[in-house]
């Protein structure tokens, strides 16, 4: 009941914003020619702690996961997640981060998974969803595909803990503008409200829902992708919220 209501207020909505869509076009355009494109991290692999076992992360997804914003990915997203693991664990661990900057759920199947080692990894940190906000996918469309995607995680690492990263906080932006920041804001809640309902109930799969207490000072990079600060800070605060629902 919950994908249908959410599917029928995603058309409403469009329906409602149609008078105003080239506007809309022309505004994401001039923002996204302020802003820029941030280059990839560096070295996007590397190892974390110094414990006598070791355990395997893998860290797939967009343009936070490519590490844009950071110089390397060891201050980026997958380089702080696997510290904070390595802490928790008290293990080793061997990170590897597969991003692309501008990949949907869609295209990380269709792009990035092949690009996945052919190995076992016991966690895996997907960063997915700020792309399905920008480019307007559906609840269903978001639903169908990150059930997909978690599903050919699963199949390939069936021992695996997957932890999935928030929806954006488009709303937090600085740089986005009105209405088209309001509007995408409420699309990213409506995304962060389905996935953590049909995560809800899976064996070792960990949604962090979008913060209500992060401090975004300092945060932003671009006022869109997150600077290196603000990559430490987002790892540590989800790493906190997974030490609520997940035994170590």
């Amino acid at each position: 009941m919950s994908l249908n209501k959410w599917q029928a207020k995603f058309i409403l909505g469009g329906a409602a914003v149609l008078p105003i869509a080239p506007f809309l076009y022309l505004q994401g355009r001039i923002t996204r020619w302020k802003v820029g494109v941030l280059p990839d991290a560096k070295d996007p692999s590397g190892v974390a702690g110094a414990g006598t076992d070791r355990v395997k992360l893998l860290v797939l997804g967009e343009s936070t996961v490519a590490g844009l914003g950071a110089r390397t990915h060891e201050l980026a997203l997958g380089g702080q997640f696997a510290k904070g693991l390595s802490e928790r664990l008290r293990k080793t661990v061997n990170w590897t981060v597969i991003g692309r900057n501008g990949v949907t759920a869609r295209r990380t199947i269709d792009e990035l998974w092949p690009l996945v080692p052919k190995e076992k990894f016991g966690y895996v940190l997907l960063g997915i969803g700020g792309n399905d906000v920008m480019k307007l996918s559906s609840p269903k469309k978001w639903r169908r595909d990150m059930l997909e995607l978690i599903g050919i995680v699963r199949d390939a690492n069936p021992d695996a803990v997957i932890f999935i990263s928030n929806c954006p906080m488009i709303g937090y932006s600085p740089i986005l503008p009105q209405p088209i920041k309001g509007i995408l804001w409420n699309l990213s809640k409506m995304h962060n409200a389905n996935i953590a309902e049909f995560t809800s109930g899976m064996d070792r799969v960990h949604y962090y829902p979008q913060p209500v207490d992060i401090d975004f000072n300092g945060f932003w990079a671009d006022g869109i992708h997150p600077s290196e600060q603000g990559y430490r800070d987002w790892a540590a605060a989800m790493l906190k919220h997974f030490d609520k629902h997940h035994t170590w």
